[in-house]
This record gives C-alpha cells, structure tokens and sequence, in this order.
C-alpha cells in the first residue's frame, strides 16, 4: 500500500489555500469555497476541505534538503514560522508553522533516519 493523498478540513479554504501555495505546492483543483487540492514534489497530493467545525490536530510534514534555508525562504515569503530549526533528539532538524486552521506544518530533514533510526526494530 502506498501513501500519496492525504485531506485536511478547513473552516476558510481560500485562505488556507494561499498558505499552502505560499509554503510552495502547486495549486491544481481550486473549487472555492468548498474545495482545494494541491501536489508536492513527486506526485503526492494533499487536498482542503471545507468544514466550519475544523478542529486543529493534523500535522503535515514537508522534508527538505537544506531546513535552515528553506526556513528563511518562507519568513522572506511573509510566512510565520512557529519555533525556529533545531536537531531534534530523534535526529531529525526540523522547524514548525502553524496552518490557517491551526494544524502544525513541520519543514524537516532527516535523511537515512526517517526510515532507519538507530532504534528501528528488526
């Protein structure tokens, strides 16, 4: 089974659509006011849905080469980055922002370590 579409509720898709464009997703469904779907590199797709009862609690998780640039790239591009780069005990460098509706956006980089942490199990 392979992952590649994933759906998020939002209460104001048009709005959370710009973020996403803004975070760097190609824009190829825009059914204001309801619905929204973006890909990412490669061909994975992540889609807006609009519900006026969203409630935060997705998090979306963005892997780059270089976290510190791509960081500074989105704050140039007017974006607000919740906490800043930081190597995380996982072994992961990550930063986070915060969506229109709240779910937690994470720009990561783990390389080797996303699928083959020392503590993985056999």
């Amino acid at each position: 089974m392979r992952l590649n579409h994933f759906t998020l509720p939002s209460r104001d898709v048009e709005r959370a659509a710009k973020f996403y464009r803004r975070l760097g997703l190609t824009q190829i469904v825009a059914s204001y006011p309801d619905y929204a779907r973006f890909v990412a590199e490669g061909d994975v797709t992540l889609s807006l849905h609009r519900d006026e009862v969203a409630v935060p609690g997705a998090s979306v998780h963005f892997e780059v080469s270089d976290v510190d640039a791509t960081v500074a790239g989105l704050r140039d591009a007017g974006l607000e980055i919740e906490s800043e780069p930081v190597d995380q005990p996982y072994l992961w460098r990550e930063a986070t922002l915060l969506d229109p509706d709240g779910n937690r956006v994470f720009v990561y980089h783990a390389g080797e370590m996303r699928l083959n942490p020392p503590w993985r199990i056999a």
